[in-house]
Order: C-alpha cells, then sequence, then structure tokens
C-alpha cells in the first residue's frame, strides 16, 4: 500500500468535475483518507513548485494554481501513485490516452484538470504540505479485501 496526493486544479473546480474525479478515483478502488478545498496561497506554490521555480513558465502556473479554490485528496492503495498517474494521462491532454482524465477532459497543457505525485517519496512530501497527520483518517473498508492482494 502507497499514498498519493491527487489535487484537482482551480479548472477542475470551475468546470464542476470534483464529483466526477472523486468517482472515477473510487470507483478504481483507492480508498480516500484526506479531502478537502482550499485556496493554493503564494507560499504554499513555492513549496509545491520548488522544482519548477526558476523555469520561464513558473509565473504563470502559480498564477492559475493561486488564481481559485482547488480540491487535495490524499489516496491510498496498491501502487497508489502509479494507478492515479495512469489514471491521469499525460500532461498534455492531446496526447493523454483515452479513458484517462486528461484525455477525456483536458483541454490545454496548462489547464489540465488534475495533479498527482509522480513518486512514493514526493507523495509522502506533498501529502504534508497539504494536510496535517489529524487531517488524515486510517480505517479499514470491507471492500479492500476485494481489491488488495
Amino acid at each position: 500500500m502507497n499514498k498519493s496526493l491527487v489535487l484537482i486544479k482551480p479548472d477542475g473546480v470551475q468546470r464542476l468535475m470534483i464529483g466526477k474525479i472523486i468517482s472515477l478515483i473510487e470507483e478504481r478502488g483507492l480508498k480516500i483518507t484526506g479531502l478537502k478545498m482550499l485556496k493554493m496561497d503564494d507560499d504554499l506554490a513555492l513549496k509545491h513548485y520548488s522544482a519548477h521555480v526558476d523555469k520561464p513558465f513558473f509565473k504563470e502556473l502559480k498564477g492559475f494554481m493561486t488564481s481559485s479554490p482547488l480540491v487535495a485528496i490524499c489516496v491510498e492503495g496498491t501502487n497508489a501513485v502509479t494507478l492515479m498517474r495512469s489514471m491521469m494521462g499525460t500532461t498534455n491532454p492531446l496526447e493523454a490516452a483515452p479513458v484517462t482524465i486528461r484525455g477525456d477532459y483536458g483541454i490545454t497543457v496548462g489547464m489540465n484538470l488534475i495533479h498527482g505525485s509522480d513518486s512514493p517519496e514526493a507523495a509522502e512530501k506533498e501529502i504534508n504540505l497539504f494536510f496535517s497527520e489529524s487531517e488524515l483518517s486510517d480505517y479499514s473498508r470491507n471492500i479492500d479485501t476485494w481489491i488488495s492482494e
């Protein structure tokens, strides 16, 4: 079992995609252990996107991510990071496979609806940026025995 951070980005919130994306996550068998809506501020944007601060697109990215509320989700499951990355599709929606979130619903590279951690190490760091320990729930579901080996 591992965890991943998922962000429904401001365009996903504005396009009324919160419920659809959460449904897809749950239907795939991932367990939601943390969930909240927040407005990313400049400080959180700098921390979350620290690897991109010196890149030419950072100012636009920060402006977009701080423009409207987003939904932060902590998901847990077998291969949660890899599974979420597969469900999301590639960054460019025009290149993303059909039956992925970006492939079916994305429009542009900049506004691509969703973020998911790219490794278990990144997931741990990102989850700690968006959630305190008291905001995460550890629980079991009866269905888990039918999802994980």
